[in-house]
């Protein structure tokens, strides 16, 4: 997807501040997207994240990678933050590497590490529908997470008779400086379109919307989300969801609120 141009409809987001819930490094390639279209790109991480301490758990699972089956990643944060607990000889002993999501197995490739699986649907749901078939009774599967990352995969996976080990590779957070900013932007205006790639970054959001008395202004923001779960706690908050990509990733994100923009006009 590829932005800007000189014709008709070419800045179709022109003017309009977008929500951009990720740190400038993460969120880099949406935000050129979104100033390729014209609009403003509105950069408050709403959601963070930190490796945990390295325990002995962590060790002797890491010291033991070649007894594994699968190891299967859920995102890209979970990729680097395992990367940087192993050394480049016990990347030489991976097993087979199943992953959720285009960047999840951009990020691996990146690392020359070799991407054996890859669902249709980026979500736990649609994983386990398309992975359990490789799975067999007595294989053994590393989960490395976050710490709020649901169970969905860890339960289907055991139930089909496997050993999984789950493994908590990072923490999330919500920064400090991030609230300030956020009550800031709304106090002054509106942002025009929020981007929710999470039901963190929702949480966040609301948080400070109810803290400083700012929900009212959410009623001339276009709402966009990626994935059902997300959508879901967007709803528990009362409000709607406006536009939703059926691929669950932010450039197709981008594309659905250039279409529902584009239809409001």
């Amino acid at each position: 997807m590829t932005g800007g141009g000189e014709g008709v409809g070419a800045l179709p987001l022109k003017g309009m501040s977008v929500l951009v819930p990720r740190g400038k490094e993460q969120a880099k390639t949406f935000s050129n997207l979104i100033k390729g279209y014209g609009g403003i790109p509105v950069e408050i991480p709403l959601i963070a994240f930190k490796p945990v301490e390295i325990t002995d758990e962590i060790t002797k699972i890491i010291h033991q990678l070649h007894t594994y089956d699968w190891i299967i990643f859920t995102s890209n944060v979970t990729v680097e933050t395992f990367l940087s607990f192993i050394d480049s000889p016990e990347r030489m002993e991976l097993p087979k590497i199943a992953a959720i999501g285009k960047k999840t197995e951009a990020c691996l490739l990146d690392a020359g590490i070799k991407v054996d699986f890859i669902p249709r649907e980026y979500v736990a749901e649609g994983f386990v529908k398309d992975f359990l078939p490789h799975v067999k009774a007595g294989m053994n599967i590393l989960i490395p997470k976050g710490k709020l990352a649901r169970n969905i995969i860890y339960t289907a996976i055991t139930e089909k008779g496997a050993n999984v080990d789950e493994i908590i590779m990072y923490d999330t957070f919500f920064p400090d400086e991030s609230r300030t900013k956020l009550a800031e932007a709304y106090t002054e205006g509106i942002i025009d379109i929020l981007a929710f790639t999470s039901p963190s970054t929702v949480d966040h959001f609301m948080r400070v919307m109810k803290e400083n008395e700012l929900y009212h202004r959410l009623e001339n923001s276009i709402i966009s989300c990626i994935g059902p779960i997300t959508k879901d706690r967007i709803i528990s908050y009362g409000l709607n969801v406006h536009c939703e990509p059926a691929i669950y990733t932010t450039d197709h994100m981008l594309e659905s609120i250039i279409e529902y923009v584009n239809m409001k006009k």
